[in-house]
């Protein structure tokens, strides 16, 4: 595991946008990447052609892109990588949806027993990551604390380190997190 002083100099470097620093910072925490890849892969669908690394390549990919990685510590850093990872997640789910509605015109030979379940999977990807668009939109932090304990695996003790908040605030916030997301996907 990498140290911190050298994880704080490559966070720096990153928010400066030097790309060597946003490099050095997923050579060092590629471990972790991982493992946080490999817990959103076993949430997804099975149909999804996407395997961890691929997942973390993308995901360093996406970050590429973005002018300065806007992350102040490791926690953060690790929130914002599986806000990507899941952002390609339901790019692939929004896609394949897409090319199972025709998008792609190729014949399938259709399957009556298949055709009840076909796509619940991808729309249920959908429907989280809409739900959570929502919940940012009435409280960006509940949206912090999910990504953060739900898909980085963070205990409430460095989620509220992470957000500078009190641990009951965290523990509270995640029970109204979950409360709206249960209702939201109740709902569709």
């Amino acid at each position: 595991m990498a140290e911190a002083g050298e994880i704080t100099a490559l966070l720096a470097g990153a928010r400066n946008g030097e790309q060597p620093a946003l490099d050095g910072l997923f050579e060092q925490l590629y471990p972790e990447l991982r493992r946080i890849a490999r817990a959103k892969m076993r949430q997804t669908d099975q149909r999804v052609v996407l395997d961890t690394t691929s997942l973390v390549h993308e995901c360093y990919l996406r970050m590429l892109g973005v002018e300065r990685v806007a992350a102040s510590d490791r926690a953060h850093f690790l929130a914002y990588a599986a806000r990507a990872m899941r952002c390609v997640i339901v790019d692939i789910a929004r896609e394949h949806k897409a090319l199972r509605r025709g998008g792609d015109h190729r014949f399938v030979t259709l399957d009556t027993d298949a055709g009840s379940t076909a796509g619940r999977d991808e729309d249920d990807v959908i429907r989280v990551h809409e739900a959570l668009e929502e919940l940012a939109v009435l409280d960006s932090r509940l949206v912090h604390v999910v990504e953060m304990r739900y898909f980085v695996g963070l205990d409430n003790g460095d989620i509220a380190a992470a957000l500078g908040v009190g641990l009951r605030t965290v523990e509270r916030d995640w029970e109204r997190a979950r409360s709206f997301l249960y209702d939201a996907l109740r709902a569709t």
